[in-house]
C-alpha cells in the first residue's frame, strides 16, 4: 500500500523531512489499544511501541500517538517485524475532549480526520442538545461534520426530526439511514473518497459498527443489540482502529462515548451556534450577555420564535463550561509554574550550601 493511499500529503511530507535524515520512515497509526499500537507503512501493518524518550518528554496523553496520527517510526529488522515510534507529526485535525474526571487534560480521540460522522440513533438515543455538543467539538477539530441519524426504520417522525437537526446544525450535512432497510446508505459514498479519512463518533448502540460492516462489505466489527428500556448499547467496540473500504477511503471506528466534556472549543462553539452569533452582532451592547439587557437582538429573536429557547440555554451552558475550563487551566498552569520555581530555589540553596 502506498502512503498516498493512507492519506499522505505534501503537508505531512514537509513535517517529516527532518526525520528522513535520521533514517526513520513515515507510518500511520491504524490501531490504538491499551498501550498497544499498530501502524501501517509501505512495508505493511506491524505492531509498534512508543520510544522511551517520547514517553518521557510527552507532557500528557495529548502528545502521545492516537489512531489516525502520522508518526516517524524505526522499523526494526527482526521477526516478527515491529516498529518504534519516535515522534508524532503535527496534526492536520484532531477530535479531542476533556479527560473524564477532575483532571484538566486533553484526551484526543482521533487525528487527521477529514469527515466526522456524528452518529445518533432515532430511537431513545435521539437528543438535539447532544448533537449540538458534538458539533461544537467537530467544528473545533478541523474536520467537516456530518450528522448521521441511524435507525430511521424505528422512527415515525423521520422528516420532522431531520428538519429539527438541520435547524440545530447550521452548515453541517444531515442524513437519515437505516441499515435494517438499507436506505440512505448510498448517500455516504460522496464522503468515502480514495485516501480520505472519516470517523464515526457517537454513543454506544447507535449503530456505528453496523454501518462500518456495511461499508466494508463484511462483518469485521462485532455488534450487539441495545437495551430495550433505554436504547443504550453495550460497548462492543473497545478500541480505536482504521479500516480500508473498497472505495479506498479509510474509516475510523471508536468506542461509544458516555461522557463528552468540551476542550478548548470556543471556535467550534461559535461555528455550531453561528445563527445565534450572527444575530448577536445586532445587539446594542458589544458585551451583551443576552440575559435581558435593553436592545438585545438575541432576546428579540427568541421572543419572535427565531431561536429555540432550549438551544439558547444549551449555548449558554457550553459557554459557562468553557469559561470554567479556562479558569481551571489557568490555575493548573500557575500551580505548575510555582512548583517549577520552588524546585529551582531548592536546587539553588543546595548549590550554595555545598
Amino acid at each position: 500500500m502506498l502512503l498516498e493511499d493512507l492519506g499522505w500529503n505534501p503537508r505531512f511530507a514537509a513535517h517529516f523531512e527532518p526525520y528522513s535524515l535520521q533514517g526513520l520512515c513515515p507510518a500511520r497509526v491504524t490501531f490504538e489499544g491499551r498501550s498497544i499500537y499498530k501502524v501501517m507503512c509501505e512495508c505493511g501493518q506491524i505492531s509498534a511501541v512508543p520510544a522511551g524518550k517520547l514517553l518521557h518528554t510527552a507532557e500528557d496523553r495529548a502528545n502521545l500517538p492516537v489512531v489516525g496520527d502520522w508518526v516517524a517510526a524505526d522499523v526494526l529488522d527482526e521477526s516478527p517485524r515491529r516498529a518504534v515510534i519516535h515522534a508524532v507529526l503535527p496534526r492536520q485535525s484532531v477530535f479531542a475532549r476533556k479527560e473524564a474526571g477532575d483532571r484538566v487534560r486533553q484526551q484526543p480521540v482521533a487525528a487527521n480526520i477529514d469527515t466526522v460522522f456524528i452518529t445518533v440513533g432515532m430511537d431513545g438515543n435521539f437528543s438535539l442538545r447532544r448533537i449540538e455538543r458534538y458539533l461544537a467539538m467537530a467544528w473545533e477539530s478541523g474536520a467537516f461534520p456530518v450528522v448521521l441519524l441511524t435507525k430511521a426504520d424505528l422512527c415515525t417522525e423521520v422528516e420532522s426530526r431531520i428538519a429539527a437537526v438541520e435547524d440545530a446544525a447550521p452548515g453541517a450535512a444531515v442524513h437519515a439511514v437505516s441499515t435494517f432497510q438499507g436506505t440512505g446508505l448510498d448517500l455516504l459514498g460522496q464522503y468515502l473518497l480514495h485516501g480520505r479519512t472519516v470517523a464515526f463518533l457517537g454513543s454506544s448502540g447507535v449503530g456505528k459498527s453496523t454501518i462500518i460492516n456495511y461499508l466494508l462489505g463484511s462483518d469485521i466489527q462485532h455488534v450487539r443489540s441495545v437495551r430495550e428500556d433505554d436504547s443504550q448499547g453495550r460497548h462492543t467496540t473497545t478500541s480505536r482502529q482504521i479500516f480500508a473500504t473498497p472505495s479506498g477511503a479509510l474509516v475510523v471506528d471508536t468506542p461509544g462515548m458516555r461522557e463528552l466534556q468540551l476542550w478548548n472549543a470556543s471556535g467550534g462553539l461559535g461555528e455550531a451556534f453561528r445563527d445565534i452569533e450572527e444575530i448577536a452582532v445586532d445587539c446594542r451592547y458589544r458585551d451583551c450577555r443576552h440575559e435581558g439587557e435593553p436592545g438585545c437582538a438575541v432576546q428579540a429573536a427568541i421572543d419572535n420564535g427565531l431561536i429555540d429557547p432550549c438551544r439558547m440555554e444549551n449555548y449558554r451552558k457550553m459557554q459557562r463550561e468553557l469559561h470554567h475550563l479556562e479558569i481551571k487551566q489557568s490555575q493548573s498552569a500557575e500551580q505548575v509554574e510555582r512548583l517549577k520555581w520552588k524546585q529551582i530555589h531548592k536546587e539553588a540553596r543546595h548549590f550554595k550550601k555545598y
